[in-house]
């Protein structure tokens, strides 16, 4: 398998997800402010087992958490692992709550739930996940934070790293280059190209996406 890199929580070193995990891909264990794993820049993984996933709905963190990480990335992912059956009768909760929940997940949160039986499907799963970012569609992985955490500085850096192909290393070197974010989204792709990491192909594909005209 070709390796890839994930940032595994801290929390979850203990989980046999994570161990299953070293054997495919570079497992970076940190400390991360949402979700589980990291796969890209707009990819981030929430994983829960069916009884935390419960638990999450009654003691209402679940949508807290699914508002947290459609703030934060662009296509994060839900994962559920354990036997589907398990919903229904794991709390004695009504199915049309659950129901409800998985609708509101969907359609108002526009976040995908995939499903796994257990801890090796839940890591293959990520590792296929790392790989369609890292691999077929050449994205970097960068951890992004909530907004409301971070310093001026760094509010800068995070709205200059959701840029295409842009890292957190690279919003920095931006940043000292060109002093203020209006520069760099006014900058014309030669100017770009001065900075180091950025290439012809990164800096067409950064001014194409800043002056294209929205479409809804």
């Amino acid at each position: 398998m070709e390796k890839v890199i994930i940032f595994a929580d801290k929390r979850e070193n203990s989980s046999q997800v994570v161990r299953h995990l070293k054997e495919l891909a570079e497992v970076k264990e940190k400390k991360l402010e949402l979700a589980d794993y990291i796969v890209s820049d707009r990819v981030a993984v929430e994983r829960k087992t069916i009884r935390d996933f419960l638990q999450s709905i009654i003691d209402h963190r679940l949508f807290k958490q699914a508002d947290s990480l459609i703030s934060a990335y662009e296509r994060p992912v839900l994962i559920l692992e354990g036997n589907p059956e398990l919903l229904f009768l794991e709390r004695n909760m009504h199915s049309n709550t659950i129901r409800g929940v998985f609708s509101s997940l969907a359609l108002d949160y526009s976040l995908p739930t995939l499903w796994t039986q257990n801890s090796k499907e839940t890591a293959l799963q990520i590792y296929w996940l790392a790989k369609r970012e890292q691999i077929e569609n050449k994205r970097e992985i960068q951890i992004r934070a909530k907004q409301k955490t971070l310093t001026e500085s760094g509010l800068q850096e995070y709205i200059v790293a959701g840029l295409p192909s842009v890292s957190n290393v690279l919003s920095q070197r931006l940043l000292k280059k060109f002093k203020t974010v209006r520069k760099i989204f006014t900058a014309k792709p030669e100017k770009l190209m001065k900075v180091d990491g950025v290439g012809r192909k990164k800096a067409e594909r950064i001014w194409e996406i800043l002056n294209k005209r929205y479409e809804d």
